[in-house]
């Protein structure tokens, strides 16, 4: 799974299992925001969005579960 990790400049921060690499921004599609999963498909970055919002998801929940347990 590859996901953008941050932006700095005019590049984006993709992390995968097998480490990061630094990619052009506008290698992305327009819409990439930090968090999206990526696919690799035809020479181009295309969103993965129900991996992405999957992804999303469990870091809510994990969030969620942080902060309850802070107020215990």
């Amino acid at each position: 799974m590859t996901v953008i990790d941050r932006f700095e400049g005019g590049y984006a921060v993709l992390v995968s299992e097998s480490g990061s690499i630094t990619i052009p921004k506008e290698q992305l599609p327009p819409e990439a925001a930090e968090g999206d999963v990526l696919i690799y498909q035809n020479d181009s970055y295309l969103i993965n969005k129900e991996a992405t919002a999957k992804k999303r998801r469990q870091t809510r929940s994990r969030l969620r579960k942080l902060i309850k347990g802070d107020k215990q």
